[in-house]
C-alpha cells in the first residue's frame, strides 16, 4: 500500500453530504496518520469545518452556480498547485475526471460513470446509489484502505445530559420550499406531536435554525392551549452548528425531518427518529434500534430524487399516525 502524504478530497453538496463523507476522512486518517488532508466543498457548507478536526485545510468551490466552468477552472489550479499525491472525488460529472487527470496527481479515485472516467482515473469505483449514502461514499476509499465501513462520527466537548428529554427539530429549509421540495409535515402537526409527547411527562425542547423561524413561530402559536410546564423553547440559543451538535448530543432522543440535523444526530450517536415523506430512508439513514425512520405505506413513495426533482402536490407520504411515533420514544 502506498504511503500518501498529501491528500485532496472533493465532495460537493450540503452539510448533510459532508457529514456522510466523514467515514472516508476517518479511514484515511486511520491508515495515513501523517498525511495532510485538504477538503474541497461548496461555500454553502462552510459551517461543516466546525464539526471535525480530521481535516487540515479547506477551500471552497461553488460548482453549482452560473459560473460553474470558472469554478471548475479554479478547482483545477487549486489541485495543480497543491502537489497532492492522492485525490478522491465524489463527483459523477465526467469533466471532473478529465480535470483531475491533467493536474498530474498520481493516484486519482472517483466513480466509474463514463468511458472517460474509466480511462482517466487510477481507481474507477462502481457507483452504487442503492445503499446508505455514507456507504456509497465509503466505496471510494476502499482501493487505498482496508477499513470496514463505520458510521459518521462527530466529537463534541463534554456536556451535561438532559434527563427525560426529547428534542424537536423541524428542519425546514426556505431554499427547499422555494424549489417546491416539501419533505416534512406542517407546523400544526408538529404542535400536535409535541402535545402528545408532553402528556407522557417528557421534557420537550424545540430548536431550529434561521430558516425555521416561520415554522417555529407557527408551532408555538399552535401550542397556546397546551400545558407547557415541561416545554422549553430553545430557538435562537444555538448560535452555530457546533452548538446544535452539542444540544443534540445532550438529549435522550431527537425527532426531526430528513435534514442536516438528522445526520448530526447519527454522527453524535443520539437516538434519532427521522420523518421521511418523499425521500428514500434506506439511502439517507442507517436503520437500527437507535436510528429509526418513520414512513407511511403510501404506494407512491419514495419519489423525490428517485423519480422526480420536486415534490408532488398530494403529499400522501406525509400522513402519519402520531400515536405510532410515540412508541419509539
Amino acid at each position: 500500500m502506498a504511503d500518501y502524504k498529501n491528500i485532496l478530497l472533493i465532495n460537493f453538496g450540503g452539510i448533510g453530504d459532508e457529514i456522510l463523507f466523514l467515514p472516508v476522512v476517518q479511514s484515511l486518517k486511520n491508515n495515513f496518520p501523517q498525511a495532510k488532508i485538504t477538503f474541497c466543498l461548496e461555500g454553502r457548507s462552510k459551517a461543516f469545518i466546525n464539526l471535525t478536526n480530521l481535516i487540515d485545510n479547506f477551500f471552497f468551490i461553488d460548482i453549482k452556480t452560473k459560473n460553474k466552468y470558472i469554478e471548475m477552472l479554479k478547482l483545477y489550479f487549486k489541485a495543480l498547485s497543491g502537489r497532492y499525491d492522492l485525490v478522491i472525488s465524489s463527483g459523477s460529472n465526467p469533466l471532473i475526471s478529465v480535470l483531475l487527470y491533467f493536474t498530474g496527481i498520481k493516484t486519482r479515485i472517483g466513480y466509474s460513470t463514463s468511458s472517460l472516467s474509466k480511462k482517466l482515473l487510477t481507481y474507477p469505483v462502481p457507483l452504487n446509489t442503492n445503499q446508505y449514502a455514507s456507504k456509497m461514499y465509503f466505496d471510494l476509499v476502499k482501493p487505498v484502505t482496508k477499513d470496514e465501513f463505520m458510521l459518521p462520527s462527530i466529537s463534541v466537548s463534554e456536556i451535561d445530559h438532559i434527563e427525560n428529554s426529547v428534542l424537536i427539530h423541524p428542519g425546514v429549509s426556505k431554499i427547499s420550499v422555494s424549489k417546491n421540495i416539501i419533505k416534512i409535515f406542517k407546523p400544526e402537526i408538529w404542535a400536535e406531536l409535541i402535545k402528545l409527547i408532553l402528556k407522557t411527562g417528557k421534557n420537550v425542547y424545540l430548536a431550529g435554525g434561521p430558516d425555521d423561524e416561520e415554522c417555529i413561530s407557527a408551532i408555538k402559536e399552535n401550542l397556546k392551549d397546551a400545558d407547557l410546564t415541561n416545554f422549553h423553547d430553545l430557538y435562537g440559543t444555538t448560535k452555530n452548528i457546533y452548538d446544535l451538535a452539542k444540544l443534540i448530543k445532550s438529549v435522550d432522543v431527537m425527532i426531526c425531518s430528513d435534514s442536516g440535523p438528522m445526520h448530526i444526530g447519527v454522527a453524535v450517536n443520539t437516538k434519532t427518529i427521522a420523518i421521511f415523506g418523499p425521500t428514500n430512508e434506506k439511502k439517507l439513514f442507517p436503520q437500527n434500534d437507535k436510528f429509526i425512520p418513520i414512513t407511511n405505506n403510501a404506494d407512491c413513495r419514495p419519489c423525490l430524487w428517485d423519480k422526480r426533482q420536486t415534490t408532488c402536490s398530494e403529499l400522501k407520504c406525509l400522513n402519519f399516525n402520531l400515536e405510532k411515533i410515540l412508541e419509539f420514544i
